[in-house]
């Protein structure tokens, strides 16, 4: 031993007084793990290394807060704990003077300043600041996923999102609450989200058309508006969206799930939204009033499709026939039956496809030969609401809206119109034709 009682690390001079002290730092320089776990193998500079790792297998925890009780592994990790309920902070930026309870929140955080992402992805070379970042990333190439849901066995890859899994789907847990308005959140993410409707803050604005957002994901998605972009795509019809959120709701149309349900009623719905909708129809409560003719509203989209009867706008344009809705439905509606030729509505009597679910319940009434729809003036009944309203227009009350432009005779139907019109054009009705087929109930 030294004169000093010192013993002197050869590669870097650093003197420590005790030799298995200096031993242990040797290997710092050498990368020597002597020590190796006989579960999985991973191996440790130090005993007392895989004597902590060990506990990540057998799930002990042997050091307790005294003050919350929570449990830990490691001695280091009960300390850095225990600075949460004093509030010191030892461990200060020298770039922004932010402090740290620990160490390793300190060195995390400088990244962000040095930029420093030294943890590599071996399969795509995506780097990272931290090595938890980049454990997680992996599990997007090897598909692994660790954290199982004890209710449904459901797995994930992130403990956090198990957590979140957990709180939406069996505890109904909302442990984040809105100091303003004091709604409760599963997520802090959602109470965020949700504070900045209180404080109007939009943050991430969108470079083409300037509209700001409160969040990146919806600005995200809103870009894709610009871009044409459809990476969602359904796995049955192949039909494509531009949100996760939109492909989660059309799967619904196939699978005919529906999961909020009515609590007055039991009514169920395949989105939230829609629920929302209904159950204003059981509170009775129109909060959105039109300015020109007040008439009012359970929706606020409700709302805005109304007022385009006043203004006449029309913001939504078919790119294949240059055709104009004055809302989103009306154009999809449009898009899949005309262009596409969509029919996913089929009768499981005649096999007969019907773009719209309407049209296939009016349809169903051919078959049953119920007649539903009785005409208070005469009793004359009727298999559709539509055809009782006809008829009492043209009969009880005269009107006769379709005229001809030639000789200014009026008429209750189209057809009949058209019919007429054959007169004028000299065109004799064909032999095929029968009148009676234009007749209906």
């Amino acid at each position: 031993m030294p004169a000093s009682g010192k013993h002197s690390c050869s590669y870097c001079s650093k003197t420590f007084f005790d030799k298995s002290k200096l031993t242990r730092h040797i290997r710092t320089h050498t990368g020597e793990k002597p020590f190796s776990c006989s579960v999985c193998q991973t191996s440790f500079s130090t005993r007392g290394e895989l004597t902590s790792h060990n506990r990540t297998h057998t799930g002990e925890k042997p050091f307790s807060c005294s003050v919350c009780q929570k449990a830990f592994s490691t001695r280091g990790h009960l300390t850095e704990h225990n600075r949460t309920h004093t509030g010191e902070k030892l461990h200060s930026c020298s770039v922004c003077q932010k402090t740290f309870f620990t160490r390793r929140h300190l060195i995390r955080h400088s990244r962000t300043h040095t930029g420093e992402k030294p943890y590599s992805c071996s399969v795509c070379k995506k780097a990272f600041s931290q090595r938890g970042n980049l454990t997680r990333h992996n599990r997007t190439h090897t598909g692994e996923k660790p954290f199982s849901c004890s209710e449904c066995k459901k797995s994930f890859s992130l403990r956090q999102n198990l957590t979140i899994h957990n709180r939406m789907m069996h505890s109904g847990e909302k442990p984040f609450s809105c100091s303003v308005c004091q709604t409760s959140f599963s997520t802090r993410g959602a109470l965020t989200t949700h504070s900045k409707t209180h404080t109007g803050e939009k943050t991430f604005s969108c470079f083409v058309c300037l509209t700001s957002f409160s969040t990146r994901g919806d600005l995200t998605t809103h870009n894709r508006i610009h871009t044409g972009e459809k990476p969602f795509s359904c796995s049955v019809c192949q039909q494509s969206y531009s949100s996760k959120s939109s492909l989660t709701i059309h799967k619904r149309i196939h699978t005919g799930e529906k999961p909020f349900s009515c609590s007055v009623c039991l009514t169920s719905f395949s989105t939230r939204g829609n629920l929302t909708s209904h159950s204003k129809t059981h509170t009775g409560e129109k909060l959105f009033s039109c300015g020109v003719c007040q008439k009012s509203f359970f929706d606020r989209r409700d709302l805005t499709n109304h007022e385009r009867v006043h203004s006449g706008e029309k913001p939504y344009s078919c790119l294949l026939c240059q055709k104009s809705f004055s809302d989103k439905s009306s154009f999809n509606k449009h898009h899949k039956e005309v262009h596409l030729g969509l029919k996913p509505h089929s009768c499981l009597i005649c096999k007969k496809s019907f773009s719209r679910r309407y049209e296939l319940t009016r349809h169903q009434q051919v078959h049953s030969e119920e007649k539903a729809y009785s005409c208070g003036v005469c009793q004359r009944s009727f298999s559709d609401k539509i055809y009782l309203n006809r008829h009492h227009k043209a009969v009880h009350l005269g009107i006769k809206p379709h005229c001809c432009l030639i000789c200014k005779k009026s008429f209750s139907r189209r057809d009949r119109l058209t019919r007429h019109q054959l007169q004028h054009s000299c065109t004799t009705i064909p032999t095929s034709f029968n009148l009676n087929d234009a007749l209906v109930e």
